[in-house]
Order: structure tokens, then sequence, then C-alpha cells
């Protein structure tokens, strides 16, 4: 970074260097986020002679409305991704107490919640069809082992187990794609502990078609990798890299191969697709949203609430329909002194 505003350029290298147990993402996430802050102190000539403890409790709301007014309201996500690095440097300030003594963090992520108000979610459309991308894979036919040295044969085995696991779980394509063998115990274990995004860990859930999906692909590929899904293509390198970490699916690639089979198959679906299934499913077969909400890992019951909720609509009209009683019915069953004028 440049010397100018080299105060903050110290403060923000300091907050980096302390999110090594952080993931990648996490990291660039916070990383452009204090680089467009920056770009709101020089713009209004506060850059130079910025300290902590100039900062005041708008400081958020501030810079979030400077957001809203480069991005546009409707770009919510870039807003927020970049509000998201700030947040968490303040924090960084006031856990060491370098915020001015009348503010507080809290306090800041008040007044920002006040302007911002509720995000709002689209409602998740899932084609009905979405299923068939499954059954499309499983019912490819298993190349012969001669067929490109057997690399043909490894990567449909592969595929059944990715779009089983997507299918059955519901997790992110960032943490299928960050499954080792060991959490899934060669495909013998019907949970994993797995740690999400936010770095929260929870316990995903496979049934046993997934299993036997699972187990036939590594037994099939015949090493002790680490990676559960592998890339199989000639341009993966001859070296897998220690544990076979240069070989793991990344998750574009566990996205690109989703894709691949929906324009198989004409059904438009992307990874999260997946998800958002599993949660409708679930919700409209009687799971609780608290129990869905474990389930996906969202952080607030109140996410899960606004994105699913919809789907619970024909539960909400049953228990309409149930327990709601007419005028007359209600008359009916008041005694007969009571129903005197």
């Amino acid at each position: 970074m440049a010397e100018t505003g080299s105060a903050f350029d110290a403060l923000a290298r300091q907050f980096l260097d302390s999110l090594s147990g952080k993931s990648p993402k996490t990291y660039t996430t916070y990383q452009t986020g204090l680089a467009r802050f920056r770009e709101f102190l020089a713009g209004r000539g506060q850059l130079e002679a910025w300290q902590p403890s100039s900062l005041g409790p708008s400081v958020l709301e501030d810079f979030y409305g400077w957001l809203v007014r480069r991005h546009s309201r409707e770009r919510r996500a870039t807003v927020a991704t970049y509000l998201a690095g700030l947040r968490a440097f303040v924090r960084f300030l006031a856990r060491r107490a370098l915020l001015p003594a009348d503010v507080t963090y809290e306090q800041m992520r008040e007044n920002a919640r006040e302007v911002m108000g509720r995000a709002s979610y689209k409602t998740p459309r899932i084609d009905r069809r979405l299923p068939l991308l499954v059954t499309y894979v499983l019912e490819l036919p298993l190349p012969p082992p001669s067929e490109r040295r057997g690399i043909r044969r490894l990567e449909v085995l592969r595929d059944r187990a990715l779009m089983l696991t997507l299918f059955c779980t519901g997790m992110r394509r960032e943490e299928v794609a960050r499954l080792d063998r060991f959490d899934v115990q060669d495909g013998s274990s019907d949970r994993a502990l797995i740690t999400g995004k936010g770095e929260k860990e929870r316990v995903v859930f496979f049934d046993a078609q997934t299993q036997a999906a699972i187990r036939a692909y590594l037994q099939a590929r015949a090493d002790t990798l680490a990676p559960v899904f592998l890339r199989h293509d000639n341009r993966r390198g001859q070296s897998p890299g220690h544990g076979g970490v240069r070989w793991r699916l990344s998750p574009q690639s566990v996205w690109a191969i989703v894709k691949r089979y929906a324009r198989a198959v004409g059904v438009p679906a992307t990874t999260h697709h997946f998800r958002h299934s599993k949660a409708s499913v679930l919700l409209n077969r009687g799971a609780s949203l608290s129990e869905v909400q474990d389930i996906l890992g969202h952080a607030s019951p109140e996410t899960t609430k606004r994105i699913y909720a919809h789907y619970q609509t024909q539960h909400l009209r049953d228990a309409f329909d149930r327990y709601s009683a007419s005028a007359e019915e209600l008359v009916a069953e008041l005694p007969a002194t009571a129903r005197d004028p």
C-alpha cells in the first residue's frame, strides 16, 4: 500500500494478518472491503489524517450510503460484501480498545441496520425436474476400464457420487469440494462433520445410495489421496501434491459439472438449486424451520424463514382449514344461556 494513509494501512495489515485462521475466501472478502473503505476515506480527504479515534458512530452507515451510490441498491450482495470487511475491521479495533471512548461497535452496527433495513430475498425458483439430473447421471452406462485408460470410467463414477452428494445433503459447492475421504470414512459413514460458511461446523448426512456411490468411486480410484472428489482430466498435472491437494476438484469445477448435466437434460440448474431443493423437500414433508436451518448450516433462523417459508404455504393452508371455525360453529359451542341476547 502507498505511504499516504499509513496509519490506516498499518492497522489494515495487522487486521488482515490476524485472519490466519479464516478461509482464503473470507480473507479476500475482507481485504476487498477494506480497499473500498480506503477509497471512501480518500474521496473525502480523510485518509492522510485518519486514526481509529476519528471513527464516529455513523461510519458504517456512511460507508453503506457511499457503496449504494456507487453500485446501486439493486446490487445488495456486492454492497453487503464490502460492508462486511469494514464491520470486521471495526470489531478488530474494538477488541484492541482503539475506538473512541464514547463509540461502540454495537452502536455502529445498529445505526447501519436502521439505514439498511431488512435484506429482501428473492423466492428461489426451482425446476421440479431437477432430480432428472441425478437420474440421468445414474443411468449413464459405465465405460469399460480400457476407455481413456480408465479415466472416463472414473469420471462417471465421480459424477454419480458428486450429484448424489449435492442432492442428498444440500451442501454448498465449496463444502463438497473440501470433503476428504476421512470425513466420510471412505463412504462407510452416514454423516460427516464439516466446516461451512463462516467457519461454522455442522453435521451433514448421507443416505445409503450416496454412501454406495462414494464407496464405488473411491474403490475404483485405488489411491490414498485425501480429497473425495478429484480431477481426472489431462491438464491436472503430473504431481497430485501433498495428499492430492493439486488434484482436488475445485468449487468452480463442481459448478461446471452440474451445468454440463443441466444442459444435457435440458433443465436450468446450478449447484445452489440442489440446496434450495433439499430445503423445500424437507419443509414440504414436515421438517421444521429450525431443523432445516441446522441441516443447511444457516447462521440464523431468520435466513431460513425469509428464504424458504413460502414453501410451507400449503401446510399453513391445511392448518387454517383444520383449526378454523365458522361463526355458527362457535356460537353452537356456547352455553345456551350465553346465546340469549
